[in-house]
């Protein structure tokens, strides 16, 4: 079975087209719930189309059990044929996202060129590495950046956050400070920003770094990414469509 039909096979589970496994995929959970330790919760359990193994996830991590709940094995399940890896397959899926729900007017946008290719991107005021994604992104073109700017890092994050939204030129400001450390002028007491929004938005969507990348097609890459990898992800979507 390659990884377009076990893909396929798990998805239809999800959506109850499997139903014969339901019973069984209840039973174990409730079997190993409780011995994940005291606190954890079980989001779901699915029957993998590999080598009996039950799926269990917890938030956004991906395990596996047999049918009795007496082993459970951490890792990747490799196709040792293909090398496909596909609890990592698994796991992108799962933390795919619907692009257009995202509170775009609650961003910085920034448009190059056509600016056909777009990405949204959750940055910090004080992350280094979402520093180094902005020189990257300032060497690109044909593409539309919709920043949010996500506090998590430091206390003062939030006051730098809203120095910038309240800047007359956003994005300008913006770029100032990611390139150039040149800090905006102090916003006034009264502005408002989306900062409360945005860190509650990064949470529901299990952001727990930044940078954090959302593609058009809802897929994410944690962490920042160099051209060369931009391109070969922008790559990829044109050629799956």
């Amino acid at each position: 079975m390659n990884l377009k039909q076990c893909i396929a096979l798990l998805s239809l589970t999800f959506t109850g087209v499997v139903f014969a496994q339901t019973a069984q995929e209840s039973a174990v959970k409730k079997l190993i719930e409780p011995k994940l330790g005291q606190g954890v919760k079980v989001d779901s359990v699915v029957k993998t189309p590999y080598s009996g193994l039950f799926e269990v996830r917890v938030g956004s991590d991906i395990l596996y059990t047999d049918e009795k709940a007496q082993y459970l094995f951490v890792g990747n399940v490799l196709d040792a044929k293909s090398g496909t890896n596909y609890t990592k397959a698994r796991t992108d899926e799962l933390s795919k996202i619907k692009f257009s729900d995202l509170p775009l007017e609650s961003a910085l946008k920034m448009v190059k060129g056509d600016g056909k290719r777009v990405i949204a991107v959750f940055e910090d005021p004080n992350c280094g590495y979402c520093k180094r994604f902005r020189k990257t992104l300032a060497g690109m073109d044909n593409i539309t950046v919709y920043t949010f700017l996500y506090n998590i890092l430091s206390e003062d994050s939030t006051v730098k956050s809203k120095n910038v939204w309240c800047s007359a030129d956003r994005n300008k400001a913006w770029d100032e400070w990611m390139l150039n450390g040149k800090a905006p002028s102090a916003a006034p007491a009264n502005c408002a920003t989306p900062n409360e929004k945005i860190l509650a938005l990064g949470q529901k969507l299990r952001v727990n770094g930044t940078p954090a990348i959302f593609f058009a097609d809802g897929s994410r890459v944690p962490g920042a990414m160099d051209a060369k990898g931009l391109e070969e992800k922008f790559a990829s979507l044109n050629s799956a469509k």
